[in-house]
């Protein structure tokens, strides 16, 4: 008899069912003994009456195989139990779980630190695993809007010689005899290959050194990159990036509804974004709120320019547009009525920035001079410049941090609760 996951127990009343899984959780009651076995798909009430030696002897997170039949019951998770004939231990597990992982974790009680030490227990929550389990979702729902809409997905490499944005350290790593970076973007690389298929789309990591410890930041992160060409300015981009959040945002809602209801999120639907300019933006915090901010949003600046829109308009999310060119990258295309400013815009996302992006500089020599004003020398860049001396359309694009999505989407304290394996300041195990 083939095994089968205990969400397809409801398919199986009255039939003999092979499950495979961990021991849940153990209940007894007079005779009984209820055992939830869990697997990949979810949870499933097993019960026995007369427990044997080896039933008697589980321990939470023993890995086994029963061999029963299933019988409605509507006091039992999804209505149904599985009557259990046989259980064979695989791997019998006698140490007790540092942490309680078979009911929701108290962060009250339990700190976030102790749960990422125990990661490869905790993850096997139930509420922490519908965290990956959505990212995944957002991944694929990513990589599905961009196949369908002609993109090509490019694979960029994490070993770099030279910085692709000012403003962040680097991580450096030995390379042979020469002194190499981990990539702090996909940047210089998804640009070049505009020049090869117009539209293409990375998911991988970046590597950010900035010592930052607030509850935003990751030094390792997934980046979810689109670059495109033959766009007319930045416009373009964000009505491209509002038609991939609906898609990401209603594959979610169709597909991990059960997962949304364990952090009590209804997603909202997403028909257009506002958007205001950095300088609006700003007048909004001094006259609102009272609040000054010089040369860049900080997190309260964000924070509150969210808690406006949500106020005027009902949008969990804002496209902030039109930054100061001194602080905005070397490749972003000036603003033509104000060469001042930059095509550059962010995203933000009930109080955070989950996005950046714009229209890039595609002239050959309006780059190098852009480099140059940056006090850089363009030698260093050589590679990237080739693209442009042989012709470049006009192009720009964006990147998403998963984690950060995620983080915001569900309404987590702390973006290392939407890393697996978070790499900050202080950590590198697990």
């Amino acid at each position: 008899m083939e095994r089968i996951l205990s969400n397809q127990c409801k398919d199986y009343i009255n039939k003999k069912v092979v499950l495979f899984g961990y021991v849940h959780n153990i209940r007894k009651l007079g005779g009984l003994v209820f055992i939830i076995l869990r697997d990949k798909s979810g949870i499933v009430q097993t019960i026995i009456e007369k427990p044997d030696e080896v039933i008697s002897s589980l321990g939470l997170e023993s890995v086994v195989k029963i061999s029963g039949r299933v019988r409605e019951e509507k006091r039992a998770p999804n209505g149904i139990e599985v009557e259990i004939e046989k259980l064979e231990p695989i791997v019998l597990v006698k140490e007790q779980i540092p942490i309680e992982i078979n009911k929701p974790i108290e962060y009250s009680k339990v700190s976030l630190d102790k749960i990422l030490s125990y990661r490869s227990v905790t993850l096997r929550n139930l509420q922490i695993r519908a965290i990956f389990k959505i990212q995944a979702g957002l991944a694929e729902a990513f990589r599905k809007f961009l196949n369908s809409e002609g993109f090509t997905e490019v694979f960029t490499p994490k070993i770099v010689k030279t910085a692709t944005e000012g403003g962040a350290e680097l991580f450096p790593v030995r390379y042979f005899e020469k002194r190499a970076y981990l990539a702090q973007s996909p940047q210089f690389y998804k640009q070049i290959m505009v020049g090869v298929f117009e539209k293409v789309f990375e998911v991988g990591y970046v590597f950010r050194a900035e010592k930052h410890e607030t509850k935003r930041h990751l030094n390792e992160y997934v980046s979810l990159d689109v670059e495109v060409g033959f766009i007319k300015d930045e416009e373009d981009l964000m009505e491209l990036h509002t038609k991939l959040l609906r898609y990401m945002f209603n594959y979610i809602r169709e597909n991990f509804l059960e997962e949304l209801e364990m952090y009590n999120i209804k997603l909202p639907k997403i028909d257009k974004i506002p958007r205001v300019s950095f300088s609006e933006a700003i007048n909004i915090l001094r006259k609102k709120y009272k609040k000054s901010c010089e040369g860049d949003l900080d997190p309260e600046g964000e924070r509150l320019i969210c808690k406006y829109f949500k106020e005027e308009t009902d949008s969990d999310l804002v496209f902030i547009t039109l930054y100061p060119r001194e602080k905005s990258p070397m490749y972003a295309m000036p603003y033509q009525e104000n060469p001042k400013l930059a095509r550059k815009f962010d995203l933000l996302y009930k109080g955070v920035e989950i996005t950046t992006g714009g229209q890039r500089i595609h002239d050959y020599k309006m780059l190098k001079k852009s480099i140059k004003e940056r006090g850089l020398n363009p030698e260093d860049f050589s590679f990237y410049l080739q693209a442009f001396r042989y012709g470049m359309p006009p192009h720009g694009g964006f990147g998403i941090g998963l984690e950060r999505l995620t983080c915001q989407m569900l309404e987590l304290r702390n973006v290392k609760e939407a890393s697996l394996f978070p790499r900050d300041r202080h950590r590198l195990v697990p």
